[in-house]
């Protein structure tokens, strides 16, 4: 739904105002975000401590290459899952909520992303580690799919669906 038509609905179906609606969705939006920063921040910090395991050594070049496309996936998630917070804070007073929460929105989806990405390939590396080469391409696999359904067909279908007043409060 286009923002205007959005503001539309919001005025009719909540008796909402641009700056209620706003509000509400940058509250919304700081909750998503605390829920997904724990776990990446968690993330991040079990990866930044595999190199230093006797182990580590013993990874195949292509795990190593893995190892560091997740560290850089789980880097760009905790970017752009934290970056809204500082650009409210750079932002704070001085009227452009809107451009905060827009700005928000595109670094969630991105974090979000990330953190699939990240979190696939953490995945991949145990389960190599632990059973090998091919139950990891398996996992893998599955793990993309899984992903790929519940975080974006889904909501996708969803979105294309017809309205749901009773439903829908976002």
């Amino acid at each position: 739904m286009p923002e205007d038509e959005d503001d539309a609905w919001a005025r009719r179906a909540r008796g909402e105002t641009e700056l209620e609606r706003l509000d509400r969705n940058w509250g919304s939006l700081i909750q998503e975000l605390r829920v997904v920063q724990t776990g990446v921040q968690f993330l991040f910090g079990a990866l930044l401590v595999l190199p230093f395991q006797a182990s580590f050594g013993t990874l195949s070049p292509g795990m190593r290459a893995l190892y560091m496309a997740t560290l850089a996936a789980v880097l760009g998630a905790t970017v752009f899952l934290i970056a809204p917070v500082s650009w409210h804070r750079i932002l704070f007073r001085r009227h452009r909520l809107g451009n905060v929460v827009a700005a928000a929105h595109r670094c969630a989806m991105a974090g979000v992303a990330l953190l699939g990405l990240a979190l696939i390939g953490a995945v991949i590396l145990v389960v190599d580690y632990v059973t090998g080469t091919a139950a990891a391409v398996a996992t893998g696999v599955v793990s993309v799919a899984l992903f790929v359904v519940t975080w974006l067909v889904a909501p996708w279908r969803w979105r294309s669906g017809s309205e749901d007043v009773r439903a829908d409060h976002s």
